[in-house]
């Protein structure tokens, strides 16, 4: 049974689809559950840190496989209770029964977390293996968005690509997915990560095409160490973009000037997808704020940025190109 606070929680905790209708870009940072106390720790700092920039949203995964599951509903619950942030919970299809998805709705709806991110997740063995419905499970995010519809009056997301979903036979097929999502009752779609702004822009256009008219967030992600370079390819299936890895590579040994470059070529990304039109930007922070923070300030965002601005100019950007030395 919810208790007052949460009951009162849900009647005034905004929706995303709500946010996004208000006419204003959207600003959201994404974290991932920690494996430990200490990791805990050091995310309840970077979410105290970043609360103070004022996002429209934030949202904590499942952990890869659809692991640490309580720890995401404990961390939505706790940013939901004790935080002025608007949370959206992830949940998947991975190793879960309908029974037990329905369960977990049932503890957001007690809690008061009115956005859901329906997603069908990554293979439980891993990327790459093939993927494997759990039995009496779902066996396509679809089939998620749909049975959230009677299950609460729920904000759902579901998430979009702009590159080559590994299982998918071409990019068209892509885009028909994501429509049938948005027919089932999704609002908005969150981007993987990706590095150029042709590939967001070819997205938004495939989908208008077949019929997702809904607002596509674009995903944004710096690389700041080498170790991300190989670990992006073998998560997304795509291969950070030759340039990006050259300009990166000039400062293999030196960690300060790698993060400073990877950095800048997140921001100008950043100004250029917002020029481009971009209803927003979503920043997969890995739990640290420093970054992220400084992407934001430089691009002077913040709340009430009108849809069209994009902000503060970003150091080397102009309106609608590619980063230097990018290919078109």
């Amino acid at each position: 049974m919810a208790t007052p606070s949460a009951a009162a929680s849900r009647s005034t905790t905004p929706t995303v689809r709500d946010l996004l209708a208000a006419g204003h870009q959207s600003f959201s940072f994404e974290f991932f559950p920690p494996k430990d106390d200490e990791g805990e720790q050091v995310l309840w700092n970077s979410i105290r840190r970043l609360e103070g920039l004022s996002p429209t949203f934030v949202s904590v995964t499942y952990g890869a496989g659809g692991s640490h599951r309580n720890r995401t509903a404990r961390v939505t619950r706790r940013i939901a209770a004790e935080t002025s942030l608007t949370p959206v919970a992830h949940l998947t299809c991975v190793s879960a029964t309908r029974s037990d998805v329905r369960q977990v709705v049932a503890q957001h709806v007690d809690d008061g977390v009115r956005n859901i991110l329906a997603l069908r997740g990554d293979p439980p063995g891993g990327p790459g293996s093939p993927w494997i419905a759990t039995e009496g499970g779902y066996r396509y995010a679809v089939e998620l968005v749909e049975d959230l519809q009677g299950l609460g009056d729920f904000s759902i997301g579901v998430a979009a690509s702009p590159h080559l979903h590994p299982e998918s036979p071409d990019l068209e097929h892509d885009a028909r997915v994501l429509a049938a999502k948005v027919r089932a009752g999704a609002d908005y779609a969150i981007t993987d990560m990706f590095f150029e702004r042709a590939a967001y822009v070819e997205l938004v256009e495939r989908a208008a095409r077949h019929g997702a008219d809904v607002p596509i967030i674009p995903g944004v992600m710096p690389l700041t160490n080498l170790g991300q370079i190989e670990r992006f390819k073998l998560l997304s299936g795509a291969a950070v973009p030759g340039w990006l890895v050259d300009r990166l590579m000039v400062h293999a040994d030196d960690k300060a000037a790698f993060r400073a470059a990877g950095m800048e070529a997140a921001t100008v990304l950043a100004a250029d997808l917002l020029a481009a039109g971009a209803p927003g930007l979503h920043f997969y922070t890995l739990n640290r704020s420093t970054v992220t923070g400084e992407i934001y300030r430089t691009l002077g965002l913040g709340p009430g940025v009108p849809v069209g601005s994009s902000g503060g100019a970003a150091p080397g950007s102009s309106a609608g190109s590619a980063p230097s030395g990018a290919r078109p």
